[in-house]
């Protein structure tokens, strides 16, 4: 008999097969109804549930599951994850960690060229018809400062991509100093914002990191600078994103996440000639996918095999 797995996210139906053939059944729930409206049977047969960090799992619907044993974040992220709740009922909690970091590496370099280069605003105007009419003159991104906010997995990956190939000097704030590091530490948002050139975001989301980069942050970066973010949309103060670009106060941000996605502020969706934004895609790849979809049913055979998981959340030992 295959266990139940319930999944808050959606699943391709080649990783769905994957699954079963792991011994694991998918019964989806994908929207917040769905997820408070269970039979008392279906909610009886899930020993497991597969999330995301924007959408975690609340105590309420963990309360809802009397027989769930673990939770599986599928990704690196796992800020909506009620800890408290999983580890009063002993319950597992897993994530995925460096399965698409490269992934969203790849995808930051592509987000500064595109702002810098003005690439979707040339497309549009190219499109239109407007192939000699631009004044605009681009700036280059070789030799520029690149500013990390959290040097992990990613922030290292980032980081090593713009300095072998685009000759960047590499600087990063972290809630420590990281030993050993090539890169140059600063002690304050402020003092990196003022130093780079970009400033890229790449730390967890979370009530710590809420609006780390905020309207002192953009003004530290200045008219020539670029804010690039890839981490989580609450980590940085749209508004004030907003009133930065409009009023030129930097030079361009490119946003693959936002505060309150998947609505985009109708503000943002007017700003054309120095935004670049995109669907929260920057992890997603086919290689990501198959590493995360692996990584969880790795995670869920180890459970129910009664071996330690693989990548539990080290939050969970303090929560």
């Amino acid at each position: 008999m295959k266990t139940t797995v319930l999944s808050y996210i959606p699943v391709e139906d080649k990783f769905i097969a994957y699954y079963q053939q792991a011994g694991f059944d998918i019964l989806f729930a994908l929207t917040p109804a769905e997820r408070d409206s269970l039979t008392a049977d279906d909610a009886a047969r899930v020993r497991a549930v597969l999330t995301i960090g924007t959408i975690g799992i609340t105590a309420e619907q963990i309360a809802a599951l009397p027989n769930l044993e673990i939770i599986c974040a599928q990704g690196v992220g796992y800020e909506r994850i009620d800890f408290a709740a999983a580890k009063a009922r002993n319950i597992k909690v897993t994530h995925g960690p460096g399965t698409n970091s490269a992934a969203v590496a790849d995808h930051t370099v592509a987000l500064m060229l595109a702002v810098t280069r003005l690439i979707p605003y040339f497309d549009h105007r190219t499109r239109h018809g407007e192939w000699a009419q631009s004044r605009d003159v681009p700036p280059g991104m070789s030799g520029k400062k690149l500013g990390i906010i959290g040097m992990g997995n990613i922030g290292a990956l980032i980081a090593r991509r713009c300095a072998a190939g685009f000759d960047m000097p590499v600087g990063y704030f972290n809630r420590r100093e990281i030993a050993d590091s090539p890169y140059r530490y600063f002690e304050s948002r402020l003092a990196l914002a003022q130093w780079a050139d970009y400033l890229v975001v790449a730390t967890p989301g979370g009530k710590d990191t809420l609006k780390l980069v905020d309207a002192d942050v953009l003004r530290a970066l200045g008219p020539q600078g670029y804010l690039i973010n890839i981490a989580r949309g609450t980590v940085v103060d749209t508004r004030a994103v907003i009133d930065s670009l409009t009023s030129h106060g930097i030079a361009g941000a490119a946003l693959d996440v936002l505060d309150g996605e998947p609505e985009v502020p109708d503000e943002l969706v007017g700003i054309r000639h120095n935004l670049v934004l995109t669907p929260h895609v920057a992890g997603r790849s086919p290689e990501a996918m198959h590493n995360m979809v692996q990584l969880v049913v790795d995670n869920l055979s180890a459970h129910f095999n009664g071996e330690p998981v693989k990548t539990p959340i080290p939050d969970m030992l303090t929560a």
